[in-house]
Parts: structure tokens; C-alpha cells; sequence
């Protein structure tokens, strides 16, 4: 769910929660960051990935600041199958990921700076603290919905198309 230099600022904001309102039930600080998950402020843009069964089409949310690639698609129930979130970073490098407060599953796709699928991680387990690495260097995640990418076919060496990446097919 979120690069692991991320990883402990989620816990440290429920626990932040917990010691600011000591009143709250043990359920509420939860509560709390799940609404705070769905109100975040995230910019929504297109991507397309083309692959050998055609350009698939997903409107992707840009998890840019800090907070927004600590919480990715925590506490989220659904994600919609043209749906998803895109983490990137400033280069390429070997990138790490979990399922931490994640209630359902995610297909990882991991790309290169120019565009070209480099792995992905099919079905990732929700709620899990193992750590999901791009196995290389990447400059971004594409998270979309569990089962997603066997759907539709995707396969490293695929391309994506998007304004952040070099080069388009």
C-alpha cells in the first residue's frame, strides 16, 4: 500500500489520535482515519496501459505529498475496476510496498521512468505487513483492483501512458 519510508506514518497518526483524545473509544481513532481517508484531497487524472489485448483506460488518483503515499487506498472497501492510484518517484530505484490497514486486494504494477511495465504483484494479501518489493528500479506504482491486470492481460513490458512518464508506444 505505501513505499515503506511511509510505512510507520499512518500508525504514528492513529496513535497521534489516540493520545490527543484519550476519550475516544478504541474503534474511534480508526474511524477517524477512515473518514480522513476518504476526504483526502487526492487530484484524479487519465492512464493507459497498452498491452498485446488493447489500451486499457483507468482514471487514477496521483498520490504526490507524503501523506497522500502514506495512506494510498488504506481503509478503502471497494475500488471500482477503472479505478486506481498512482505513487511516483522523483527517480528510479528500488521501491517497497505493503498491504498495512488495506481491506482488499491490490494488483502492484511497477514501472520504469519511460513507461514500460517492469513487474507486477497479482492479488496482494489485504491487512499484510510483508513487504512487496519492484524487485529493480521503477519510478512509480500503479495500484488497481485484485485480478485486475490478469483481466486484462497485462504483462511486463507492457506500456503505460501518462504525463509522467519519458516516452509513450
Amino acid at each position: 500500500m505505501t513505499d515503506s519510508r511511509y510505512g510507520r506514518g499512518a500508525a504514528i497518526g492513529a496513535a497521534l489520535l489516540a493520545v490527543l483524545a484519550p476519550g475516544l473509544a478504541a474503534s474511534e481513532p480508526l474511524k477517524l482515519a477512515e473518514s480522513a481517508a476518504t476526504k483526502a484531497h487526492v487530484a484524479t487524472e487519465r492512464l493507459e496501459i497498452v498491452s498485446a489485448t488493447g489500451t486499457h483506460a483507468f482514471d487514477v488518483e496521483i498520490a504526490t505529498t507524503a501523506q497522500q503515499q502514506a495512506l494510498g487506498l488504506m481503509y478503502r472497501t471497494s475500488l471500482a475496476a477503472d479505478k486506481g492510484m498512482l505513487f511516483q518517484n522523483a527517480k528510479e530505484r528500488e521501491i517497497t510496498m505493503w498491504m498495512k490497514n488495506t481491506y482488499i486486494p491490490l494488483d502492484m504494477v511497477f514501472i520504469r521512468a519511460d513507461g514500460t511495465v517492469h513487474r507486477i504483484a497479482a492479488r496482494t494479501e489485504p491487512f499484510s505487513e510483508r513487504m512487496i518489493a519492484s524487485q529493480g528500479n521503477v519510478s512509480a506504482v500503479l495500484e488497481i483492483a485484485g485480478g485486475r491486470a490478469e483481466q486484462l492481460g497485462l504483462k511486463p513490458g507492457d506500456k503505460v501512458r501518462h504525463r509522467l512518464f519519458n516516452a509513450t508506444p
